[in-house]
């Protein structure tokens, strides 16, 4: 596989190349997310009239750009999603020049100048804007017969330990995906020193513990899920599968009696998700998510799942349908007469977290400003609550005001707001399922935002933010004197390291809730590091380099990831 050599410049260039967009969760999160690592073979150039000619290797080389940086915006048929549209009815109005030009200086609106900034050849560039004025080739499905051939069980479960067989502080160990290499890296929370570095599938973009604490599965961006048994003398995959052509989201079942039983992963392409053994990977069912979009009620061919979260009120899996705005709620209690309910949201639902008692699902519906909440309990939605521009929360942060009671946070990737929803419809009924307060931090760009319960600090990152001053630095607030405003640390200066954009991603706290960790994201053939915080005196507590730590975005510490703590 060849791997290219601008994991940011591409990914934002084409899907972002809308001047009557605002920035959006879906572009940023494209560049973060990463890039699949094998583009569909098959798949034919279907000439539009009028548009530049291109040769059948030049559409090759910008088929394998666009699906490996871009689908995950716009989708692998090009016609939209949290990204605008880029079908040739749209792209062929606009011109050769004005794409190029788009891509080339950026825009007001948010397209980055990735020409002018150096990180994309110019070549590229006219290659990409003549490539969008052709009709979207169609990839090839990806069924069961697909899956069962791609799936190996590496080490039987009656091969495996019966306990754990290695000295790791395993609660306390942190899963960091290393982007642009395929590898994730194991480091030791104590020592701060990589553990060692284990092969998955392409720009790894979660990490999910069993309920356990056994298992780590992780699901990269060319759909392959790799299960690593941490119980073992030195933590090693035990089984893999391919689930699709492109992914993002994968889950084990936690419902009590359930535990390690089942697992889910679901694709962007094609569009569904399948219920695999949780001990083995073993395909078991495979459902689409093609239909309708809510409200218009129009069919839509790829609403690829977006996230996945396991239940703790009944043995379901919560899975987000991106562009149909549907939450479904997929029983596994019986997966050979499958039930599910699908409750309606709003477009085009991306990524959430739990609230404090782990029975209300926040959920970004970031197309519509949006955040539904689902009522995990009671099996239906309890609000639709407007905030600000484009919420990107993560999991988002869980905390107690000290006027509203129980909050849940987002920031945004459209403007420099942080929306406070009040989520105690019990003690606190008259803030339930409201934005109580609206900080305003740095700027936009906001991938993360993050807490822990034994801080009183809140972190947001602005790494797609276009001044390098605010996308290598993070905000900090007091959460009691959140009126004070927030305080900026400089973590891309602390760790140290020379050229590059440097961008700061992704707010991680150890299992204490003592220090939080932060990636300084570099290209692949540049220094990256992880710089650790002192999170009670706000201080740098250690920088992390190493020649193994390259393109580091995401981190999870397993016994956070585990029992959802944020």
């Amino acid at each position: 596989m060849r791997v290219l050599k601008t994991p940011i410049a591409t990914a934002l260039a084409v899907f972002a190349l809308s001047a009557y967009a605002v920035p959006n969760p879906e572009q940023a999160a494209s560049a973060y997310q990463g890039e699949a690592a094998v583009m569909p073979e098959g798949m034919r150039l279907v000439r539009s009239p009028g548009a530049p000619d291109i040769t059948a290797s030049d559409f090759a080389r910008a088929n394998e750009i666009y699906f490996q940086r871009c689908a995950g915006c716009h989708g692998v048929l090009r016609k939209g999603a949290t990204g605008k549209a880029l079908t040739p009815d749209i792209t062929l109005p606009k011109g050769q020049a004005y794409l190029e030009a788009l891509i080339n200086y950026g825009s007001p609106a948010g397209m980055p100048n990735w020409g002018s900034s150096g990180e994309m050849s110019a070549e590229d560039i006219t290659l990409m804007a003549s490539y969008l004025q052709h009709e979207p080739p169609m990839p090839p499905e990806w069924g069961m017969q697909a899956m069962r051939d791609s799936w190996k069980v590496l080490i039987k479960p009656e091969d495996r330990p019966t306990r754990q067989m290695n000295r790791l502080d395993l609660p306390n160990l942190f899963s960091v995906t290393l982007r642009d290499d395929g590898k994730i890296a194991l480091i030791d929370g104590k020592s701060k020193r990589i553990v060692q570095t284990i092969e998955t599938g392409y720009a790894v973009h979660i990490s999910r513990m069993s309920a356990s604490g056994r298992y780590l599965l992780v699901i990269g961006r060319d759909a392959r899920i790799d299960m690593i048994d941490l119980w073992m003398k030195e933590p090693a995959r035990v089984a893999e599968i391919k689930i699709g052509i492109e992914a993002r989201s994968v889950e084990t079942s936690k419902y009590e009696g359930y535990e390690d039983k089942f697992a889910i992963a679901g694709a962007y392409w094609p569009p569904q998700y399948v219920i695999m053994n949780g001990e083995t990977l073993e395909p078991l069912r495979i459902e689409s998510t093609r239909g309708m979009v809510v409200g218009e009620q129009e069919y839509h061919p790829e609403p690829r799942v977006a996230a996945i979260i396991a239940s703790h009120e009944h043995p379901e899996f919560i899975v987000n349908v991106k562009e149909t705005g549907k939450v479904l709620l997929v029983n596994y209690e019986d997966i050979e007469n499958l039930t599910v309910t699908s409750i309606g949201t709003a477009p085009f639902l991306h990524d959430g977290g739990w609230d404090v008692t782990h029975r209300y699902f926040m959920t970004a519906a970031n197309n519509s400003n949006k955040i539904a909440v689902i009522d995990s309990k009671e099996r239906k939605m309890a609000a639709l609550v407007e905030v600000g521009a484009i919420p990107h929360p993560g999991r988002g942060a869980n905390f107690t005001h000290p006027e509203f009671g129980p909050v849940w946070a987002t920031s945004h990737l459209g403007d420099d707001t942080i929306s406070l929803i009040g989520t105690d419809p019990e003690k606190h009924p008259d803030h339930a399922w409201k934005v109580v307060a609206t900080l305003t931090g740095q700027g936009g760009g906001s991938l993360f935002v993050k807490t822990h319960p034994k801080s009183t600090n809140l972190y947001l990152d602005t790494t797609f933010h276009p001044d390098p001053k605010i996308s290598q630095s993070v905000a900090v607030f007091d959460i009691n004197n959140l009126n004070a405003g927030y305080r900026v640390l400089p973590i891309a200066e602390w760790a140290n390291i020379k050229g590059g954009s440097q961008r700061v991603v992704q707010p991680e706290y150890n299992r204490a809730g003592d220090e939080v960790w932060f990636s300084v994201w570099n290209g692949q053939d540049e220094t990256s590091a992880i710089v650790v915080v002192d999170d009670k005196t706000l201080t740098l507590k250690r920088v992390i380099k190493d020649k193994r730590l390259i393109t580091p975005t995401g981190k999870f510490n397993v016994h956070n990831t585990q029992f959802d703590v944020y």
